[in-house]
């Protein structure tokens, strides 16, 4: 790390807020390995992340059911029920975050692979989600994480120098694309191990 860090970045999914399409899908499915089979092979995270990037909900669901009519339903259930996949906010990770907000020397923002179509819910649902500067979201600019293009929208919009930027993302593949434009990382294990390291590394006291 050349500078102290100025501006922390946080991804949302997994590090601040527990999505996961399984918990729609155990109440569809009848036993755990039908499910991770249906996850794997038809609505993959590939297909998610097109979404993610700006593609229309109900394109991707037609385009699929075309692929795998005998999983109609299933396929449907995905965005008809998207609401069901979202948990609760991860809590430990959420009171870290309240900490660095309270630090005037601090900008925060986040930057995350969420549809435009869905991100409104969580929107109304998190209040922790007001607290930051501003948020770039993947599926308004049609663009994603680990692309360049995405992360220089948040650089830009919000004149961030990369350099005293730190980024907070569960995805390995995200971190190393962030520091492939000179912003630092740490990929989220659990609070602790970030508490931990904004503490350690980065002397940021949480």
């Amino acid at each position: 790390m050349s500078s102290k860090i100025s501006t922390i970045i946080f991804d949302l999914g997994a590090v601040l807020i527990d999505w996961n399409p399984r918990y729609m899908y155990r109440k569809i499915f009848k036993t755990e390995e039908e499910m991770e089979w249906f996850l794997e092979n038809i609505t993959t995270g590939e297909w998610n992340e097109n979404q993610d990037a700006g593609y229309p909900l109900h394109k991707a669901t037609e385009e699929l059911i075309a692929k795998h009519p005998e999983w109609e339903k299933e396929i449907s259930s995905y965005y008809e029920r998207w609401i069901e996949m979202l948990g609760e906010q991860i809590h430990e990770t959420v009171e870290i975050l309240a900490k660095l907000k309270k630090d005037n020397s601090l900008k925060i923002y986040a930057l995350t692979n969420w549809s435009a179509e869905t991100f409104p819910r969580a929107l109304e649902r998190f209040e922790f989600l007001q607290w930051f500067n501003g948020i770039v979201v993947s599926g308004e600019e049609k663009t994603r994480k680990p692309f360049a293009d995405f992360y220089k929208i948040l650089l830009d919009r919000y004149n961030i120098d990369a350099t005293t930027s730190l980024l907070i993302d569960d995805n390995l593949r995200n971190i190393k694309g962030a520091e492939q434009l000179g912003i630092n990382g740490i990929r989220f294990i659990n609070a602790e191990q970030l508490r931990n390291e904004l503490e350690n590394v980065y002397q940021i006291i949480v």
